[in-house]
């Protein structure tokens, strides 16, 4: 099922992706709690994205490198909350490109799970930026890869 919506906020400066799964939280959960799996989760599929650092833990870090048609770069999240399997807030920097802040929440729903990912940007020119370059398309192809992940996953 995936991605249901992505939904754009200008004045609130945010972007918002709900996506439903057919799998229980705590297997959801492991696509950010697995370092192995984030790295084919959290970016688009065309990205080969390397996990060197995974402390998802509040104050923790999760460092990465990726090679994109663009070139290799690399970016980091600095952890604030963590509320296994159900949340997790933290800002996700990368050298060049604005700062967001990010909260994800997971939540039971019938036959599954539904996970809710709230993007803020820090100004509206972030915002046009970010959309400009392609955010909102690829976080939502990254997304929309859970399924096949979960399927994978089965226990």
């Amino acid at each position: 099922m995936s991605v249901v919506s992505v939904e754009k906020d200008a004045v609130a400066r945010t972007m918002t992706i709900t996506a439903e799964f057919d799998a229980p939280a705590d297997r959801v959960w492991r696509l950010w709690g697995d370092p192995r799996k984030l790295e084919r989760w959290w970016f688009p599929p065309e990205v080969t994205a390397t996990v060197q650092e995974h402390d998802l833990v509040p104050g923790g870090r999760v460092s990465y490198t990726c090679a994109t048609p663009g070139g290799d770069r690399s970016g980091w999240w600095d952890v604030q909350h963590v509320d296994e399997p159900r949340r997790i807030e933290f800002t996700m920097s990368d050298p060049g490109v604005p700062s967001t802040s990010v909260r994800i929440a997971v939540a039971d729903r019938p036959g599954g799970t539904r996970v809710t990912i709230l993007v803020r940007f820090a100004a509206g020119d972030d915002m046009d930026l970010l959309l400009s370059l392609g955010f909102d398309r690829g976080l939502s192809a990254a997304v929309a890869q859970g399924d096949a992940l979960l399927a994978a996953d089965q226990p």
